[in-house]
């Protein structure tokens, strides 16, 4: 049976500990890794997760841990839940412990994820015979009341996922449907990371409304944030990641479409789209603006997603604005910081060398005129 599979969740956030407690209330064998080990000490002690909102019931967890070896060994499927800046030094922390044949869902990848983990895996690792998949968005809208609490408040109906290489997608759908029947195939990781819905509803509406989050005053960050003129920035910004998915060749769909397909939530325009979502009901605003809506959805996908138009001579207005509100607001250089082409492996290849990177988990160097 699939239940004999176990299961690793890396990070205890909100989606960490939704998906953690969901798995082992289905009856699988969880271990759950946070960094912070004062963070899960409760759970150490109390290892159950009590579950609120669209799933209702308890998950008991088999370990939790802060020590990276101990969370990963013996295990079949590592799912990481981690904000997407993690997702380069969690490789480096992991490759002297997985074994051949283990298999990474980052839930999300971002913009790039999966192909900034895998050639980090190949690097450290000397060969790669780990499969890497990511999501193109994360499967809950879920908070965490408290460490031992997560409340769910809807599943998407359907995710896209893709793995490093593409012909291990099916396999590794075929692992983990049964616990998540809504993960479906995309055609390689180019499709899930440009179809990163992220990078479109959390910087700008996040930087658009900072006065009201930096003053922490309570508002819903979907259904009151996203105002006419803030989701026809959207638009805008949706239009530039749609054209990057033109010339990268990939199959993109706009982000109206998008939240229908997930939620059902109907609309013409994205603002009218978000306000006739039930599951975006609740959902507030961040208390401040050092979350991860700005230091994650940044460097992690717009910087990504400029730096791969520039491959193509493509000028992104209003996602780059968004990087340089970003910048000038906080003092860090984003685009140093983040993925760019170059670090995702992607800098000097045509459009079909990237996609063989993608589907076969070739590495192209090109100044070796070599392929590993």
């Amino acid at each position: 049976m699939k239940r004999d599979l176990r299961y690793c969740v890396i990070g205890a956030g909100n989606g960490g500990l939704a998906m953690a407690g969901y798995l082992a209330m289905l009856g699988y064998k969880v271990n759950l890794y946070n960094r912070t080990f004062e963070k899960i000490v409760p759970l150490i002690k109390d290892p159950r997760i009590y579950l609120t909102g669209e799933v209702n019931g308890v998950g008991i967890l088999d370990k939790v841990t802060s020590n990276i070896e101990e969370a990963i060994t013996d295990t079949d499927i590592i799912m990481v839940t981690t904000p997407a800046l993690a997702h380069y030094s969690l490789a480096k922390a992991m490759a002297p412990y997985l074994k051949d044949g283990q298999v990474i869902v980052l839930n999300p990848g971002r913009t790039g994820g999966a192909l900034e983990v895998y050639e980090t895996l190949l690097r450290e690792r000397k060969r790669n015979n780990i499969i890497v998949a990511e999501a193109q968005t994360f499967i809950y809208a879920a908070r965490s009341t408290a460490i031992n609490n997560a409340h769910i408040f809807k599943s998407k109906k359907e995710v896209s996922l893709a793995a490093i290489p593409a012909t291990k997608t099916d396999y590794v759908l075929q692992l983990i449907n049964e616990a998540y029947p809504q993960f479906i195939a995309a055609k390689d990781v180019l499709e899930t990371s440009i179809n990163n819905f992220g990078a479109i509803f959390h910087p700008a509406p996040t930087l658009l409304n900072s006065g009201h989050i930096e003053r922490c005053s309570p508002f819903e960050y979907y259904l009151e944030g996203i105002t006419p003129s803030v989701g026809n920035f959207l638009e805008k910004m949706d239009k530039e990641r749609m054209e990057i998915g033109r010339l990268l060749q990939v199959e993109t769909k706009s982000a109206v479409q998008w939240l229908y397909e997930s939620y059902g939530a109907k609309g013409d325009t994205i603002y009218e789209a978000i306000q006739n979502n039930p599951a975006y009901k609740g959902l507030q605003a961040p208390k401040g603006l050092q979350n991860r809506y700005i230091y994650e959805d940044v460097p992690c996908s717009l910087v990504p997603m400029e730096s791969i138009a520039k491959l193509f001579g493509l000028k992104t207005p209003a996602i780059s604005s968004i990087i340089d509100i970003a910048q000038l607001m906080t003092n860090r250089d984003f685009r140093a910081e983040g993925r760019s082409a170059s670090r995702l492996g992607l800098e000097g290849l045509s459009t079909m060398e990237m996609h063989l990177l993608a589907r076969k988990g070739t590495i192209v160097k090109r100044k070796l005129d070599e392929v590993v």
